[in-house]
């Protein structure tokens, strides 16, 4: 059974950092694409981050780029989004996805429940 789970998330003040964790398990030795997505009310879902199965390759929004960093663990279970000054636009329920054929949300095979980000003074 695959199961994604995001933990991490939290309250912070603007300009305060934060680091997610999606940990995946039951995931076949198929290289698994891992995206982030944050979904605030309101608003579409919008890829801010991505890791390629095997770590090699990463894509960064424009609007997080040298604000947000993606990397994934040696055993390749574990992807983190490394969140630095973090702004009030950033506050959303932020959810991980798995897919082996990704070019989009609706290719994602699985998600997590999601994690909550509040940046707010």
């Amino acid at each position: 059974q695959v199961q994604l789970v995001e933990s991490g998330g939290g309250l912070v003040q603007p300009g305060g950092s934060l680091r997610l964790s999606c940990a995946a398990s039951g995931l076949t030795s198929t290289p698994y694409t891992i995206p982030w997505y944050p979904h605030a009310p309101g608003k579409e879902r919008e890829l801010v981050a991505k890791i390629s199965g095997t770590g090699g390759a990463t894509f960064h929004a424009d609007s997080v780029k040298g604000r947000f960093t993606i990397s994934r663990d040696n055993a390749k279970t574990t992807v983190y989004l490394q969140m630095n000054n973090l702004k009030p636009d950033d506050t959303a329920v932020y959810y991980c996805g798995a897919g082996r054929f990704y070019s989009g949300a609706s290719d994602l095979e699985y998600w997590g429940q999601g994690t909550q980000v509040t940046v707010s003074s």
